[in-house]
């Protein structure tokens, strides 16, 4: 063993953490296990008194810092944080009885930024992600002579977070095949991957992110840490740009591989675990589980025992909404389909044959022309992505037109609950723009957009998210292309040409 990892061993067998964590359950997830022919166990980090592993990465940061002073005492603590650790910080602190401050994005959901408060700390919110939090927390760092408390880059924070994967190993003394674990920064993989590889070395160490927030995917993948170039917010918990230098030092050298998935996967698994524990897991406490169900398929595996973190349950209750429309598809239980019918009579008795006895999830319809019909349809699925590719096979042929919504974000986003025909406008073009849901954001783009051209259509649906969406019509007769590109551009909003999607055009234009 090198002097690396015997250092890191040593900081997790003695990191400080009982004071405010818990020793949480090793879950048997039944349903989960029965379903997919493997034992699945879930670790309950949900279960923490923050609901979150983030207590045992903060205390033992902290509590080390103190010991290091020879009066035992700080100034106080900072730190930047989406919420899970600034529940952490503010705990820690409390029980220490140090004063604490934590900046937090202005898109963190309101239930964290309440705990926080509730906690004692002090939560100022700024900026729309994690790196702006962050500039601002070392700026108060150096004004108030307060100790910043980084949520993942440091060796005490990953030691803490390791405390984890010493529950696992004494929790379940059988046979591992392998851990799952949510990454964010990379603290929590770093330490459970370090001290598992140290007493299991053939258990194979699993760290899962979203498609979009994979920073340490891509920083194992370059062999460096990079930045992204935005990220992702709908699992709030692991928005981060850019893996931290130590965690992705360690991680490196114990993980495995990273799997990846997405909005729906997540959704998806959401469900799985409130159907097995009856709890609610925000979408990155799911992760671990979501990214199983993907190794799992893409390994065609079973009769093995898997381990997955859930990370925690610091969910907004009005995300439920978003939650509930994405998890059917994420687990392949409905398609969405746009079907072209001749418009005469007898067309929609066939179409209804042709789908069979399938129950209906979704249905609209609006009148277009005298030749044809579109109809928008959401059929449940019980046989997955099979029976969905079957259903489409069927309908072609029997000469019916399909275009499959199934994955197509601006069909489930926006499309589906606008259906009502076309306006027949000259020079329109459909944009969607996506933008942090702040105070004033939609005001701002509205000022924004409005300066320059008739808006023709405007859908936005407040989705209980991170990310305000928003489906524009722009009527533009005496601009080009490059005309609208560039003041598109200059909007300062996630911005993405819609106007040649194939469910805008069958519906909208």
């Amino acid at each position: 063993m090198s002097d690396f990892h015997q250092q890191y061993i040593k900081r997790i067998l003695s990191a400080r953490v009982y004071d405010v964590a818990s020793e949480t359950r090793l879950h048997l997830a039944p349903l989960l296990s029965e379903r997919f022919g493997n034992q699945i166990l879930l670790k309950r980090e949900d279960e923490q008194s923050i609901f979150s592993f983030k207590c045992r990465g903060a205390f033992n940061r902290i509590y080390q810092l103190t010991q290091q002073q020879t009066n035992g005492r700080i100034n106080g603590v900072i730190a930047a944080s989406a919420g899970n650790h600034a529940q952490g910080v503010a705990l820690a602190a409390r029980h220490l009885g140090l004063s604490a401050c934590i900046v937090m994005p202005q898109t963190t959901p309101s239930i964290k930024v309440d705990a926080v408060r509730a906690l004692g700390a002090e939560a100022i919110l700024v900026g729309d992600d994690f790196n702006a939090a962050l500039e601002h927390a070392l700026q108060l760092a150096d004004e108030k002579a307060y100790e910043f408390i980084h949520p993942f880059d440091a060796p005490d924070t990953i030691a803490g977070q390791g405390t984890v994967g010493v529950e696992i190993c004494q929790q379940h003394p059988e046979h591992i095949d392998a851990v799952f674990i949510p990454i964010g920064g990379g603290g929590l993989a770093a330490g459970v991957s370090a001290y598992m590889k140290y007493l299991r070395p053939n258990v194979r160490m699993i760290g899962v992110e979203p498609v979009d927030a994979a920073c340490m995917d891509a920083a194992m993948k370059t062999g460096q840490c990079v930045d992204l170039k935005q990220v992702g917010l709908f699992a709030d918990g692991v928005a981060v740009k850019r893996a931290g230098d130590e965690t992705f030092r360690v991680c490196k050298e114990f993980l495995d591989e990273v799997v990846l998935v997405t909005v729906d996967e997540m959704s998806a698994a959401i469900k799985d675990i409130f159907n097995d524990t009856r709890t609610l897991t925000e979408p990155a406490g799911a992760l671990a589980v979501a990214g199983m169900k993907r190794y799992i398929a893409d390994n065609k595996v079973s009769g093995k025992t898997f381990i997955g973190i859930n990370s925690g349950a610091n969910l907004n209750f009005d995300r439920l909404r978003h939650i509930a429309e994405r998890a059917e598809i994420g687990e392949s239980r409905e398609a969405l389909l746009a079907v072209t019918i001749p418009e005469k009579p007898g067309s929609f008795k066939r179409f209804c044959e042709a789908l069979g006895k399938r129950s209906v999830t979704e249905f609209n319809y609006r009148y277009s022309s005298q030749e044809q019909a579109h109809v928008f349809a959401g059929v449940e699925l019980a046989g997955g992505e099979q029976e969905r590719r079957s259903i489409i096979e069927s309908l072609e042929s029997q000469g019916f037109s399909v275009l499959d919504m199934t994955q197509n974000d601006t069909a489930k986003l926006h499309v589906r609950h606008m259906i009502g025909g076309h306006a027949g406008l000259t020079g329109e073009h459909i944009y969607r723009f996506r933008f942090p849901e702040r105070p004033g954001a939609l005001y701002d783009f509205l000022v924004g957009v409005g300066e320059h051209w008739n808006i023709s259509l405007f859908h936005y649906r407040n989705h209980g998210a991170a990310y305000g969406r928003v489906l524009v019509g722009l009527q533009v007769l005496d601009s080009t292309d490059e005309d609208i590109k560039s003041v598109v551009e200059k909007l300062d909003f996630i911005a993405e040409n819609e106007t040649d999607n194939g469910a805008v055009k069958l519906f909208l234009s």
